[in-house]
């Protein structure tokens, strides 16, 4: 019992050395790795070949960055739909990287609301995952291609 009792007074001591440290560190990754947040506002509208176009906001690094966004659909597109998309991107290291052309293969499906999601990645190794509500009336199977450039 004595080895028990003395175990228990050193992780005890350790803890209550360790707690305040790990109570100060950041919770979320280092600048170098932290991904910025976008929120995506994109109205889409086609017949076999779709079009769509819209305005959102990057947050990166305790900034705030507007973009334009437009982009082209090619394959099976049927209808119009407004949506509000809000996720991540990853991989960037300067905020220019965030500009440019994305390309994304997917589909979906909205009659009156939905919920849409796209995984799109660029040409600087810029990879963005986005999910949210649409509205509207819309089949898509498709391939697209997005471009975003900061106002």
């Amino acid at each position: 019992m004595p080895k028990n009792r003395e175990w228990r007074r050193r992780a005890f001591r350790l803890i209550a050395l360790l707690l305040p440290v790990g109570l100060t560190m950041p919770a979320t990754p280092s600048f170098a790795q932290a991904a910025g947040h976008v929120r995506v506002k994109i109205v889409k509208a086609g017949l076999l070949v779709g079009g769509g176009a819209g305005n959102g906001m990057l947050t990166y690094r305790g900034q705030t960055y507007p973009f334009k966004i437009s982009g082209l659909s090619f394959g099976i597109t049927v209808g119009a739909t407004v949506g509000r998309l809000d996720g991540w991107a990853s991989g960037i290291r300067e905020v220019s990287d965030f500009a440019g052309t994305y390309s994304s293969v997917g589909g979906g499906f909205a009659l009156v609301g939905g919920v849409s999601g796209v995984h799109l990645r660029n040409e600087k190794g810029v990879t963005m995952v986005l999910q949210g509500p649409k509205a509207g009336l819309e089949l898509a199977a498709n391939i697209s291609q997005i471009t975003i450039a900061l106002r």
